[in-house]
């Protein structure tokens, strides 16, 4: 089944957005086995991979945490720094050595409030971003736990 791409920074927001976002945005980097985040901590942050892969993991009640997603080049990492409470839903690891930008949350919210386009099409990004997530962790989870041969997800 063809899974479309994530949508990115590039392609999610126009020049303009993109170029005020990245003036708030500072160089990190996190080496392999490192965890950017886990499911329920305060989501105070997000990233945008430049270089690596990041793997987005979920807790699973009796088993290891089910990874949902690989996230490279130009992906968000973190969503939930939009919306309250502010927490995270998934956990998220480096999988290789990653060079990402980061960004506070806070701050970027606080230039949504004051600049309502720019508010716009930062939440539509971000949402179109957490839809994929959806569609992806659905499908992930079927594939993982859903008895074989239980049906077509269509």
């Amino acid at each position: 089944m063809y899974t479309a791409p994530a949508p990115t920074m590039l392609r999610g927001l126009p020049a303009e957005h993109r170029q005020r976002l990245m003036r708030t945005a500072r160089e990190v980097s996190f080496p392999q086995g490192a965890r950017l985040f886990e499911e329920g901590g305060r989501a105070d942050r997000f990233w945008v991979v430049r270089t690596g892969t990041v793997d987005l993991d979920m807790r699973v009640p009796g088993r290891r945490a089910a990874v949902i997603e690989h996230l490279g080049h130009n992906e968000l990492v973190g969503w939930s720094w939009l919306f309250s409470p502010h927490v995270w839903h998934l956990g998220a690891e480096a999988a290789t050595p990653v060079r990402a930008w980061e960004f506070d949350a806070a701050s970027v919210r606080s230039m949504c409030r004051d600049d309502v386009e720019l508010g716009r099409t930062v939440a539509q990004w971000v949402g179109d971003v957490l839809a994929h997530r959806l569609h992806c962790a659905r499908t992930r989870l079927l594939d993982l736990y859903a008895p074989y041969g239980a049906g077509s997800l269509l």
